[in-house]
């Protein structure tokens, strides 16, 4: 810990870094069970810019409903990341989803059921987006955090603005606060407990490089544009171990959300690929579709140049899954001005999509022979030996013309990975010792989703179950909570 003379130094109990879902349920909980806290948010605005200030609002875990048994949603959760998640991060995903939920709802957050689907059971109100591009002014992540705001300050606890956090204040391995910069202005904090909560690393360019894509400037930012990674590169300089950084959450675009507002964050190309097949700059697949949108979208990023990956399939698709979801890509894709390349055959698809004709055949012969062969199997196995599942997502055949060919662009949400935590969300080193005063919640952490499969398991409450766990634990450590069992 270094002592600045003449630098102002503010005492709290608990310190959280960041003011999205994570950072305000942790301030929250902390602040209900009678410690002092401190948010710091680097954003100056009212409405200051984040994920959760953006997201659709539903609150899942796996894609299924959040508060459905816990037995089965521990082994759903392991089977989504093919056991990349620990035991005991598995079991404090599945058993806090429910109690999330009824924690928020006495918050005053207020759920709707958006469709029948189960997954769409809990999903924030007043109700998210129903058209392309931005639109979260007045939605349920919007209310939500003016709602945990409010409450906070009820609470008597503080949310800054304009605070950036520098550095964190180590003594002797122990955290003890953060050196930070106030309206230009260096300061320190000193609390008994810091929280990092500032939503992963998806906007810094060197870090996704490392860790992501040879091309971040190729990827589409389908973000709040406010999450560099600062609370990583902090907690590592204190020995933080960091786990799952290559992948991360999103979907894939239109190439043309590079410059086209209208098409991001919806509408997205998901259902079109699910059905259809992904092909690079030569024709050839190159991924398992059957993995789903978040899958490709990571294998879309990986490629040399994450900019020569298009989306084929036919009229039959175009019409049928091209229709599903609340904003769908037919017709949002046309009616936003997206490039889509139409061709009665496949041969003249492929001259307007700047491919050998003969190649497009023989991609799209070896996939429709593939489903023919597979019967009642859950992986087909095209001749060019990419691997397709088919247990999840029903591949489509693609033999009606007109065909279609939609280049395509990675947009890229928050980064599954992070610092490494354990259930109670404090931060362990390389050797799986704790960090004291230290802990990590939502996307600023790793190890909780990710792994061999790119398991998606849900960033709201992945937010949210970390928010109360940590500051739980901090009441539980100054004995102002029973211990967290």
């Amino acid at each position: 810990m270094s002592d600045n003379v003449g630098v102002p130094v503010y005492q709290t109990d608990v310190i959280v870094m960041g003011a999205g879902i994570a950072g305000l349920v942790a301030a929250n909980r902390a602040a209900q069970l009678g410690l002092k806290v401190v948010v710091l948010e680097q954003g100056h605005e009212d409405q200051y810019l984040c994920n959760t200030r953006y997201t659709g609002g539903t609150f899942h875990l796996c894609m299924r409903e959040i508060t459905l048994d816990p037995s089965l949603l521990f082994d759903l959760i392991r089977d989504t990341t093919a056991g990349f998640v620990t035991e005991p991060l598995a079991q404090l995903l599945s058993k806090g989803g429910g109690r999330l939920i009824a924690w928020l709802q006495a918050e005053g957050i207020r759920f709707l059921r958006a469709s029948a689907s189960e997954y769409h059971k809990w999903v924030l109100a007043p109700p998210g987006r129903s058209r392309p591009g931005l639109d979260w002014e007045g939605r349920g992540g919007d209310v939500l955090l003016r709602t945990l705001e409010s409450q906070l300050l009820k609470r008597a606890g503080q949310l800054q603005r304009g605070v950036k956090v520098e550095s964190l204040l180590d003594q002797q391995g122990t955290c003890v606060g953060v050196q930070a910069t106030a309206k230009g202005s260096a300061c320190q904090y000193h609390a008994k407990a810091v929280v990092i909560a500032d939503g992963g690393f998806q906007c810094n360019p060197s870090l996704v490089r490392q860790y992501v894509s040879s091309q971040p400037a190729k990827l589409k930012q389908r973000n709040g544009g406010t999450a560099f990674g600062d609370g990583l590169l902090m907690a590592q300089k204190m020995g933080a171990a960091i786990s799952g950084t290559a992948h991360f959450y999103g979907h894939v675009l239109s190439k043309d959300a590079l410059t086209n507002d209208q098409l991001w964050p919806y509408p997205y190309l998901d259902a079109l690929v699910t059905a259809g097949i992904v092909v690079n700059s030569s024709a050839q697949r190159f991924t398992d579709e059957g993995r789903g949108g978040v899958s490709v979208a990571n294998a879309v990023a990986q490629l040399d140049d994450p900019l020569s990956a298009m989306c084929v399939f036919d009229e039959a698709i175009w019409k049928g899954p091209g229709k599903n979801g609340l904003i769908a890509a037919n017709p949002h894709l046309v009616n936003e001005g997206a490039t889509i390349f139409v061709a009665p055959t496949l041969q003249e698809l492929a001259l307007k999509a700047g491919w050998d004709p003969s190649v497009l055949q023989l991609t799209v012969k070896a996939y429709n022979e593939a489903l023919v062969a597979a019967g009642a199997s859950t992986v087909l196995m095209p001749s060019d030996e990419v691997p397709r599942h088919n247990k999840k997502y029903k591949p489509l055949p693609i033999q009606e013309g007109p065909f279609y060919a939609v280049p395509m662009a990675s947009g890229i949400t928050y980064t599954m990975g992070g610092i490494v935590i354990n259930a109670q969300a404090q931060v362990l080193k390389q050797d799986g010792q704790v960090i004291e005063g230290l802990y990590a919640v939502g996307a600023a952490t790793g190890g909780l989703e990710g792994g061999p499969q790119i398991g998606y398991v849900g960033g709201l409450a992945k937010g949210g179950i970390t928010g109360l766990a940590a500051a739980e634990h901090v009441a539980s450590q100054l004995g102002l909570a029973p211990p967290i069992r």
